[in-house]
């Protein structure tokens, strides 16, 4: 069962939620957190701040892109609800949309109102970062994974697919801790910048350096294990599974990943500007997506054709459930 519409609007909102967590990126690296001060969800205690600051603005702005993102997330449930009988996978994924909706909100929430922006270098700002980077990805999967069932994917089967299952569970796992090491080593960045790359280095390897400076010699580090393993999963999943969803698809995992590889090596050059790390951080997002769709492209019911984005050309298939 397939609504043309609707996954269309889903494919979309997956475009505007990656708009919003560039600009999110934005609000960061230029130190703008706490433009709109301890107050949530007002600004500076104003729904409409007047005299506004460059900061606040930046601020102000994040926060109504990011407030827009209920509303539609609250469409897509709605929309699916009318579109698609109960118990359907493209409801569920839709809920759990919007339940990660709302856990972004409060954390969001959380890093404002404990003061948890700015020039805060707390290991409760990393660690909040942290879950920060964890429900955005879940919240990414869910709206993925709710577009791709809307186009006609069919559902993930974790049983009878020949260890590839734990492979990818694996995958999960690794790009989580990338992430996570990514996010830090950003904020590391941004609040502890370096007037060149070696004076960098030393900062990274100085015993006595704040622990979010030492941290960031560990993230490289992940991201080539991460690539050379994701890289060898989308050679595997192409060899034993059929379909030109799975070729297209793994044969993105591994450019995108290079093309992430190359922009990382860039961002530690040019000492981490702010248009590359955001940059940087939608590769990161695009990476992740397509090994969501990789996953449910490769452990996909039986061998049969799974309709895919718009620009890949394949026979759509009917969705089981």
């Amino acid at each position: 069962m397939k609504s043309p519409g609707f996954s269309r609007y889903a494919w979309c909102l997956i475009g505007y939620n990656l708009l919003v967590i560039m600009w999110g990126a934005y609000v960061r690296a230029t130190g703008s957190g706490a433009g709109c001060g301890a107050h949530w969800p007002t600004c500076n205690g104003q729904v409409i701040p007047l005299g506004a600051s460059t900061e606040m603005l930046v601020e102000y702005t994040h926060r109504i892109s990011s407030g827009l993102v209920l509303p539609l997330v609250l469409l897509l449930v709605f929309w699916s609800i009318r579109s698609f009988p109960r118990g359907h996978l493209v409801r569920w994924g839709a809920l759990f949309a919007l339940f990660f909706t709302i856990t972004e909100a409060l954390v969001g929430a959380g890093l404002v109102l404990f003061k948890l922006v700015g020039d805060n270098n707390s290991s409760t700002r990393a660690l909040v970062i942290a879950i920060h980077l964890t429900n955005t990805f879940m919240l990414l999967a869910s709206l993925t994974l709710t577009a791709w069932w809307a186009s006609g994917g069919k559902p993930i089967h974790l049983r009878g697919q020949g260890g590839f299952s734990a492979a990818f569970g694996l995958a999960w796992i690794g790009m989580f801790g990338l992430g996570i090491s990514g996010a830090i080593t950003a904020l590391g960045d941004t609040l502890f910048p370096s007037g060149s790359l070696v004076e960098g280095f030393q900062q990274d390897l100085s015993p006595t350096a704040h622990f979010l400076i030492r941290l960031r010699i560990i993230h490289p580090m992940i991201a080539i294990g991460m690539g050379v393993y994701l890289v060898g999963l989308a050679l595997l999943i192409r060899k034993n599974r059929t379909g030109q969803a799975v070729r297209w698809l793994s044969a993105s995992q591994i450019a995108l990943f290079v093309i992430q590889l190359i922009l990382g090596g860039i961002n530690v050059a040019l000492l981490a500007p702010v248009a590359v790390q955001m940059i940087h951080l939608l590769v990161a997002d695009l990476v992740w997506i397509n090994l969501i769709l990789l996953t449910a492209a490769g452990l996909k019911e039986n061998s049969g054709p799974v309709a895919v984005p718009r620009g890949v050309k394949t026979e759509p298939a009917s969705l089981s459930h």
